[in-house]
């Protein structure tokens, strides 16, 4: 099997490449709110930030998934009002960004936040999702934090199951009311790995969906 490097950070010609990633993992949900694609992808391409992601590599220097975080400074996904406007004009910003704003989630102070794990699909079985959750495991370590917390929305049972495999443990449910309809799903469950009596860090094998 080829191997994969994780690396902190991702370079400049990457961007493009870690927002079609991103927008292919979740334009189930984001779609309603930053379709067009084409706009999507615009927004994204500028607002993705690599201080605030762990990016797989292949030997070539591929990109082949992404692991994005957020802290107090900031998450893998930036921009604000302004930098939607650029794409969507002010009137299109003002409504994407309060509905945007619902998803929002503060991180905790003791755990890494996990903004978002997506693979290229050709890239799936390869142990790419593994080696990212592994990672963030040692991010969050290196960062002097007690573990890594994450949300996954109700639909996605897939995500849940290898999530809990991985030793996360669902502490908080929070529901969306009527903006279910606009994203597609009715709640998001928060789940925290805390690291006290864990062990070192494992790369586990097996990706992580979409």
């Amino acid at each position: 099997m080829p191997e994969v490097a994780i690396r902190r950070g991702f370079d400049d010609a990457d961007r493009s490449a870690a927002a079609r990633l991103f927008w292919e993992a979740f334009r189930g949900k984001l779609g309603p709110v930053m379709r067009p694609e084409a706009k999507a992808l615009r927004f994204l391409e500028a607002a993705v930030d690599p201080a605030h992601a762990l990016a797989a590599l292949d030997e070539d220097g591929a990109l082949l998934g992404v692991a994005g975080f957020k802290t107090a400074g900031g998450g893998f996904v930036g921009g604000g009002l302004s930098d939607l406007a650029a794409v969507y004009g002010w009137p299109g910003a003002l409504w994407r960004g309060t509905l945007l704003a619902v998803l929002e989630r503060a991180p905790p102070p003791d755990l890494l936040q996990m903004d978002g794990i997506f693979v290229d699909e050709a890239a799936r079985s390869r142990g790419v999702g593994g080696a990212l959750l592994g990672a963030i495991a040692q991010e969050a370590r290196d960062r002097g934090l007690s573990g890594v917390a994450l949300d996954v929305i109700d639909v996605n049972l897939r995500a849940r199951a290898l999530y809990e495999r991985r030793g996360f443990e669902a502490v908080k449910t929070q529901t969306l009311g009527p903006f279910r309809h606009v994203f597609g799903f009715a709640a998001a469950t928060r789940m925290e790995r805390r690291f006290e009596g864990d062990g070192p860090a494992a790369q586990p094998p097996g990706d992580s969906p979409s």
